[in-house]
């Protein structure tokens, strides 16, 4: 069976450490994008801008050389989605960054290697 698959909230640009700044600065100043609070980020490592109907969140990660995007995509049921996937050939990521015990969802990358959260919608 085939799920049904959405786009999610939020979309996510890990940027190097080095850009981090110059980036927050891009979409904030120069674009003027509204700054969204979100008591659990460190403004240091995470900033989250409104982004149209969806968040745009800009991760700072000291392990990258080079800017990612990661997307997210909300499903009914994550487990029949895994399934799914896999017999589709599309390779799990849960080594990408680890998810809280009780989140019903998991990382897969993409065949061009974008990064790809996929959530149970209320999950």
């Amino acid at each position: 069976m085939r799920p049904r698959f959405e786009p999610g909230q939020n979309i996510a640009i890990k940027v190097p450490a080095h850009e981090y700044d110059k980036t927050v600065s891009f979409y904030q100043d120069i674009l003027g994008l509204e700054r969204k609070s979100d008591d659990s980020a460190d403004e240091r490592y995470t900033v989250v801008f409104r982004f149209g109907d969806k968040n745009l969140w800009v991760d700072r990660l000291s392990s990258l050389s080079q800017a990612e995007i990661w997307l997210e995509i909300t499903t009914d049921d994550a487990e029949t989605a895994a399934s799914y996937l896999d017999q589709c050939g599309i390779a799990r990521r849960d080594d990408i960054e680890t998810l809280p015990d009780d989140f019903r969802g998991f990382w897969i990358s993409g065949p061009s290697n974008i990064i790809h959260l996929m959530r149970e919608k209320g999950k």
